[in-house]
């Protein structure tokens, strides 16, 4: 990987093009999806670089591999690729969203009904409620609460993030050279 100025360049050398997609897919070659050691090394080059720089693939192929109708695809290939998987972890986003506001509900409602239970054994005089089960109450509304707040305040960064990356590398400038 090098840097020019705002552009970070992730560069592959392949000897087919067909190496930088998943032989099992049966879909047309410019449909198919990357192979999962592509990605992996195209994601580990790009995920901590600065948001403002922009992304310039460069894949390296023999002189006889650059001129092939495989070839004309890859940018493509690639752009779709990127921008799929990132529509698909924006999916996940919103489900994991949407289990944190059922969650929420929940809690909040297991929540309320441990206090108003606790505010009525407190007032009803003529029942005795043993402190530790009154405090257990309450401790259990909160700890109903503990998901939706973890989802909240932590779940769903990673996942934003691995949008993130997808969606500047659906934006990637991919370039062909022939290889040394």
């Amino acid at each position: 990987m090098s840097t020019v100025h705002d552009i970070e360049t992730v560069e592959i050398r392949l000897e087919q093009a067909t190496q930088l997609f998943d032989n099992h897919d049966p879909y047309p070659f410019k449909e198919r999806r990357l192979d999962q050691a592509a990605e992996a090394y195209i994601v580990s080059h790009t995920e901590n670089l600065p948001t403002r720089r922009r992304i310039h693939i460069v894949l390296h192929l023999p002189q006889q591999e650059v001129t092939s109708q495989a070839t004309a695809h890859l940018g493509e290939a690639i752009t779709r690729h990127f921008s799929e998987r990132a529509d698909a972890t924006q999916r996940s986003l919103s489900r994991l969203f949407s289990i944190g506001r059922r969650a929420l509900v929940i809690g909040l409602a297991v929540l309320a009904l441990s206090v108003l239970v606790v505010r009525l054994a407190e007032n009803v005089h003529s029942i005795h409620v043993p402190k530790l089960f009154v405090e257990g109450l309450v401790i259990f509304g909160w700890v109903a609460n503990w998901r939706p707040m973890e989802i909240f305040l932590y779940d769903w960064w990673p996942i934003a993030r691995q949008r993130n990356v997808y969606r500047r590398l659906s934006r990637a400038e991919v370039s062909v050279k022939v290889s040394d």
